[in-house]
């Protein structure tokens, strides 16, 4: 089955294949049904209870670190890094998400990425992190990675990122509201070792079972 992925602006994306799946919705603008949040950190910009409202139903599982979970009604599940959950056909794994040289992400708070796995493909969404050493187990179809700076990666440091990952794709995220502008996206695609895909706001494209299709797609 075909994916559709849509970069909801900043770091909020959707993944579609037969579950709908959320990651960090925030300031978006259309109220489709969620059968899976994904939330990385309780920061504002992550974590708006305003906007999974828009999206949240009686059956929508959302994962959270522990700290976010206070701020949520529902099934609400909390999570640390380090672990695999399945829900219905989709597993996920939470892994570390934190800074390096600076203190907005600590360590010890234990908030998460998540790799994704569902439809036979894998995809990986960094939350508000680094270039941390865990990267280099990472392996996955599609990297979501900031590029921002300030708070996450900047542009060069997701370079060395997403080439110690190595998936077939690399989407950049965190950029366009508050930190990070299109033209530190446009350098990311520019000087990556990996092929890069730099989306519009709102823009959704399909990704394929095989190599062959999803390069196809791309070109």
């Amino acid at each position: 089955m075909v994916l559709k992925l849509t970069w909801l602006g900043h770091a909020s994306f959707k993944i579609e294949g037969k579950s709908t799946i959320y990651i960090d919705p925030w300031k978006i603008s259309e109220k489709g049904k969620a059968d899976i949040i994904l939330i990385t950190h309780s920061h504002y910009d992550h974590l708006s209870p305003t906007d999974i409202s828009k999206i949240q139903t009686s059956k929508t599982i959302i994962l959270t670190p522990s700290d976010g979970a206070k701020k949520l009604k529902g099934d609400v599940r909390k999570v640390n890094p380090g672990q695999t959950i399945s829900i219905r056909e989709v597993k996920v794994e939470t892994v570390p998400a934190y800074n390096l040289n600076k203190p907005y992400h600590p360590k010890e708070n234990n908030w998460v990425g998540y790799i994704i796995e569902t439809e036979g493909t894998r995809i990986y969404h960094s939350g508000d992190a680094d270039f941390i050493p865990e990267m280099e187990k990472i392996k996955v179809d599609i990297a979501l990675l900031p590029i921002g700076g300030t708070y996450t990666m900047t542009a060069e440091e997701a370079v060395e990122a997403a080439k110690s990952i190595n998936p077939q794709l690399a989407i950049p995220i965190h950029y366009g509201d508050i930190v990070g502008t299109e033209s530190d996206a446009k350098l990311f695609e520019k000087i990556s070792k990996v092929k890069v895909r730099v989306l519009k706001k709102g823009e959704t494209f399909e990704w394929g079972k095989t190599l062959s299709s999803n390069w196809s797609e791309l070109s």
